[in-house]
């Protein structure tokens, strides 16, 4: 039996490869040299070409290209259609291959529905990408991205909820989880020890 899933009208390629539990839907195609990690899940007609790395848990929706340079860790969501870019000034005359620009979405970032994400970028731990958003820049961790350009309208919780900040603090009112904003960035505070 094989460790991971694959249709029939899909291709992995040799050279590449998969993590187990991950499943690779209709019309796929998984490039050689392309690493996939465990319990992933790719939607239908998704590209992941040469170069590319995926973590594990990743969720990629219906439509997605996963261009060389890109890389997403753990627990990363692409929402349908989003777009990932790697050169900043294509011309179909001029061949630009030795000009990609990595870009990184680090673990738990959420990207929204036709969002467009340039090269060259990182989204921080995450940080959450509203659908049709294009990001030009660097994305601080949690931070909730709206617009074109994108622009930082709020915080969001690592467990999807978006926070209110009082002084400098916020509690998710869902999971609990506390953070604190200082300098245009939110961290998790510690939370206490539990005795028992």
């Amino acid at each position: 039996m094989a460790e991971f899933f694959v249709h029939e009208s899909s291709y992995v390629d040799d050279g590449a490869r998969v993590g187990r539990g991950t499943k690779i839907w209709h019309f796929c195609h998984v490039m050689p040299g392309a690493v996939i990690g465990e319990r992933c899940n790719l939607g239908q007609n998704v590209v992941v070409m040469p170069g590319t790395r995926i973590g594990n848990n990743v969720k990629i929706q219906n439509n997605v290209s996963i261009y060389e340079g890109v890389t997403l860790e753990d627990d990363v969501f692409c929402g349908p259609s989003c777009v990932f870019t790697n050169v900043l000034n294509p011309r179909s005359h001029v061949s630009r291959k030795h000009e990609y620009r990595p870009t990184r979405v680090k673990r738990g970032g959420s990207i929204g529905a036709n969002a467009t994400i340039l090269c060259g970028v990182t989204l921080g731990e995450y940080a959450f990408i509203g659908a049709g958003a294009v990001v030009t820049s660097d994305v601080p961790a949690y931070a909730l991205m709206v617009g074109v350009p994108a622009r930082r309208v709020g915080w969001m919780c690592q467990c999807g909820e978006r926070l209110s900040i009082a002084a400098g603090r916020a509690a998710c009112p869902v999971c609990g989880t506390a953070y604190e904003e200082s300098n245009g960035a939110l961290r998790p505070m510690a939370q206490p020890r539990r005795a028992g």
